[in-house]
């Protein structure tokens, strides 16, 4: 995450999370990096339906989509770039068991600038949930990358 740090220092731009099934790792991530305190405006883990709703996802989406959907991720990283004023927001939802079959992560990265999400599913195969959390960090990490570079 040190480059996306760099790059996020370099355009003074900053970036906020909402992750659910991550449990804040993508978070974590960041703030390894030294001077994330200057990107990083603000991060929220939100397990329940409940507090996804209190920071703005519509009950409405996750009513009609279920939580574990690209509509609620989608949801989530707009909500946290608009709650925090931040350039880009980061949205994560999905399962992530230890039976590999069922896994699958949504991931939305709001650019507010431009009004666009830019969306990823990742089906994470291993057997334990730290490398699934990985996978999904790595996943994040490109995209970011993609997006800034």
């Amino acid at each position: 995450m040190k480059k996306i740090v760099e790059l996020l220092t370099e355009k003074n731009r900053t970036i906020s999370t909402m992750e659910s099934c991550t449990g804040g790792c993508v978070v974590n991530e960041l703030t390894n990096v030294v001077g994330s305190s200057n990107v990083l405006s603000f991060s929220a883990v939100t397990y329940s339906d409940e507090f996804k709703i209190k920071m703005g996802v519509k009950e409405e989406i996750i009513n009609k989509y279920t939580v574990y959907s690209m509509e609620v991720a989608c949801e989530m990283s707009k909500k946290i770039s608009m709650f925090t004023n931040s350039d880009y927001g980061v949205g994560i939802t999905g399962i992530l068991d230890n039976n590999s079959s069922s896994n699958i992560v949504y991931i939305s990265v709001y650019d507010r600038k431009n009004s666009k999400y830019i969306n990823s599913l990742v089906r994470p195969s291993f057997d334990n949930r730290c490398d699934n959390k990985k996978m999904v960090v790595d996943e994040v990490y490109k995209m970011l990358l993609d997006i800034l570079s």
